[in-house]
Order: structure tokens, then C-alpha cells, then sequence
């Protein structure tokens, strides 16, 4: 087997292969960021990273910081919907 033929074991385009490989790595050892992993592969999406991601049994980077974001994000829009709906129930 020649050494394209090794690298690219299912995709196509050994050149391919070999950007997914380093996206893959860089992206594990955190050298990588999902923006780079995204504009490395010509993804347009980040939910097209993250499927990549999920597909190559790589789990993203989610700290507790980030869980913590979420949390107050998900606080701050169930309180606009109780508002709205709140404003919506008055009598006019």
C-alpha cells in the first residue's frame, strides 16, 4: 500500500484526508479552535463542526465557565418570555 493510499483509509482525496486528520488532532490537543477547525475544512456553520466533530467521536471543548454562560442564558430568556406573555394577558 503506498502512503496516500494508507492515509486516506475512507476518504477520497488523500489531501482531504490529511486536513481532516490535522483539524481532528489539532482540535483534541485544544491547538485548535472550532472557528479554525471550520475555516480548515470549509465548513460554513459551526453546527457543521460540531457534526464533524460528533462523527469522528471527538467531544467538544465545555468547560464549566460555558455551562455557567448557558445557564444565566437560558435564565435571561425564560424571563422575557414570562414578560411577553405577561403583556400579552392584559386586558387592553
Amino acid at each position: 500500500m503506498d502512503l496516500a493510499g494508507a492515509i486516506a483509509i475512507s476518504e477520497q482525496d488523500p489531501e482531504r484526508a490529511v486536513l481532516v486528520a490535522i483539524a481532528l488532532e489539532g482540535y483534541r490537543t485544544e491547538r485548535l479552535s472550532e472557528s479554525a477547525v471550520r475555516r480548515l475544512l470549509g465548513f460554513e456553520t459551526r453546527t457543521q463542526v460540531y457534526g464533524f466533530l460528533k462523527e469522528h467521536g471527538v467531544f467538544m471543548h465545555y468547560a464549566l465557565k460555558d455551562l455557567e454562560y448557558d445557564m444565566r442564558e437560558a435564565d435571561r430568556i425564560v424571563a422575557l418570555m414570562g414578560a411577553t406573555r405577561t403583556a400579552e394577558k392584559r386586558p387592553g
